[in-house]
């Protein structure tokens, strides 16, 4: 196979007419031409750290999606279903993935369960470990999200970061707000990215102490504005990433998205390819070709360097996505899972007034961080009650993996007049998480997911909208498309009770994530992550 067009040479920072040589998979050759196609050729884009079932997708579909984008690679955390289903989780990611011609690199999950101060489904430790980063496919120790187990030199953290080193692979990091000494030391242990960054000021401690940034634009947390003018001065050390991307926006965009706002912001071209298309090749070894003689035929052709439309996508030679039409074929899927509770009363949901006053946890659109506040309680027939008028919602965690009682806190910023949303996506141990403005609705959204063993819901009077999330509990068995279109309704549902936010869904399943400051609720109770340690919802 032969194509032309205008090649971009990223690291020798240069733009040729040229014209490929694709055989077996590789690029034979490349020569120099003066007559080619109107079109630009370059290697094609990569996520730097994304969590695939996020997209609530499994693997072969997410990668029917991000083709049309021109993406070829994703270096993927498989925390999510590692803290539903342990091994069995990681390595059914793995071989769904390696159904489909995409170049997925999934990594050794390094902190299943996530803290000790929530209920998840299984564990991962430093024996399966060792035995993932023993195996080549597996290229890096997934985000050492246990920042304190780090800079206190917690035995069990310590022999994870040794056995990385001990295979010579990178450990991913997640430190958000570490800075100054502490942000040395924790890279000191070995850490060598971040993507938690939500302040340039952050991310320039962290690299001037040499670590590497990735840039986070995901569907809840959005850090491009803060942090990509970095790129200018610090382009060698920085990746784009995704984190966590719902199917919807999967389907309106990928890293193409972050790599035409950052040239349009009159950041160097090849600076920003560097960023999007070479570094994470480096950072992590990965075998993907960067359009150099002899490297896998792994390749993106874009109309020009304004919109930067993707025409095609090729992975290894093969034509996999060409005008916005995917051309990798659905492949079957078994769903396995771990949901075990039972249904609830709605007398389960009731919190009994015995404080004047309740701390609050308040939302942040496009952040993963809350903050606190303390407000009056709002109390009815002895019970503390949502407040709509001053938008303070209750939020209930639901342990999915035993039959325990809910636990229960208050909420702001989600701006629900009515009804209740939940889901069974509540990072990281995954059990089901719902905000609503009565006890009823929330009994019923909560009851839906029980009844479908995993899913996104939303209930409002009559209304009822429910995305069943067999694999796991966490994402769907069917086609990405389709799923697409159905979270676009569910969302669109949620912001018709009245949610202001963006993603409601997506900020949703954080406020359950116990190592992002500052408050956040999990199957125990309200806890607080700057201290780590629960706290009281009443306050005298």
């Amino acid at each position: 196979m032969r194509i032309s067009g205008h090649i971009i040479d990223i690291s020798n920072k240069r733009i040729f007419k040229g014209e490929l040589t694709i055989k077996d998979g590789m690029v034979l050759e490349i020569v120099t031409k003066d007559s080619v196609q109107d079109q630009y050729l370059l290697p094609g884009f990569i996520d730097a750290h994304v969590h695939i079932e996020s997209s609530m997708l499994v693997p072969s579909e997410f990668a029917r999606m991000a083709v049309v984008h021109g993406t070829v690679a994703t270096v993927s955390d498989p925390h999510e279903i590692g803290n539903v289903m342990g091994l069995e989780g990681v390595n059914y990611m793995i071989e769904n993935g390696r159904q489909v011609p995409f170049k997925f690199y999934f990594g050794a999950p390094s902190c299943v369960p996530a803290t000790h101060f929530e209920t998840n489904g299984a564990t991962i430790d430093t024996s399966d470990i060792e035995a993932l980063l023993s195996r080549d496919e597996i290229p890096y120790l997934a985000e050492m999200m246990n920042w304190p187990g780090v800079l206190q030199g917690y035995p069990v953290v310590v022999s994870k970061i040794a056995i990385a080193k001990k295979f010579n692979k990178v450990v991913d990091g997640h430190a958000p707000g570490l800075r100054g000494e502490q942000a040395v030391q924790y890279i000191a242990a070995g850490i060598s990215t971040d993507h938690e960054c939500f302040t340039r000021e952050e991310a320039l401690d962290k690299l001037r102490a040499g670590m590497k940034i990735q840039i986070r634009e995901g569907s809840a947390a959005k850090n491009f504005e803060a942090l990509a003018d970095l790129i200018n001065e610090h382009w060698r050390n920085m990746m784009f990433c995704s984190d966590d991307k719902h199917p919807d926006s999967l389907e309106e965009g990928h890293i193409n998205l972050l790599v035409k706002r950052a040239v349009a912001r009159g950041i160097d071209l090849f600076k920003v390819l560097s960023v999007a298309c070479i570094n994470p090749i480096h950072h992590y070894q990965l075998p993907v070709g960067q359009l150099r003689m002899g490297d896998a035929a792994d390749f993106i052709v874009i109309n020009n360097l304004e919109d930067f439309d993707v025409m095609q996508t090729y992975i290894d030679g093969a034509l996999v996505a060409e005008n916005g039409v995917t051309h990798i074929r659905r492949v079957d899927c078994k769903a396995i899972n771990h949901f075990e509770t039972l249904l609830k009363k709605e007398a389960d949901f009731q919190i009994k007034a015995l404080h004047p006053k309740i701390r609050v946890m308040v939302a942040k659109d496009g952040q993963l961080i809350t903050d606190e506040e303390i407000h009056e309680a709002k109390s009815e027939n002895g019970l503390v009650i949502a407040d709509v008028s001053r938008d303070i919602l209750k939020i209930v965690v639901v342990n999915r993996y035993n039959n325990t009682k809910p636990s229960i806190a208050y909420i702001r910023n989600f701006g629900l007049k009515k009804g209740a949303i939940a889901s069974s996506v509540g990072h990281d141990s995954h059990n089901i998480i719902a905000v609503g403005v009565d006890d009823s609705s929330i009994c019923r959204v909560v009851n839906k997911i029980i009844l479908a063993k995993g899913g996104v819901a939303a209930v409002n009077g009559e209304i009822e909208q429910l995305i069943p999330l067999p694999v796991a509990g966490i994402m769907s068995d069917e086609d990405g498309y389709e799923v697409s279109k159905q979270y676009k309704a569910i969302d669109q549902m949620a912001k018709d009770m009245g949610s202001t936010l963006g993603s409601p869904f997506m900020t949703l399943s954080f406020m359950a994530l116990l190592v992002i400051p500052s408050l956040k609720i999990s199957d125990r109770g309200l806890f607080n992550a700057d201290q780590f340690k629960f706290v009281n919802v009443g306050v005298d």
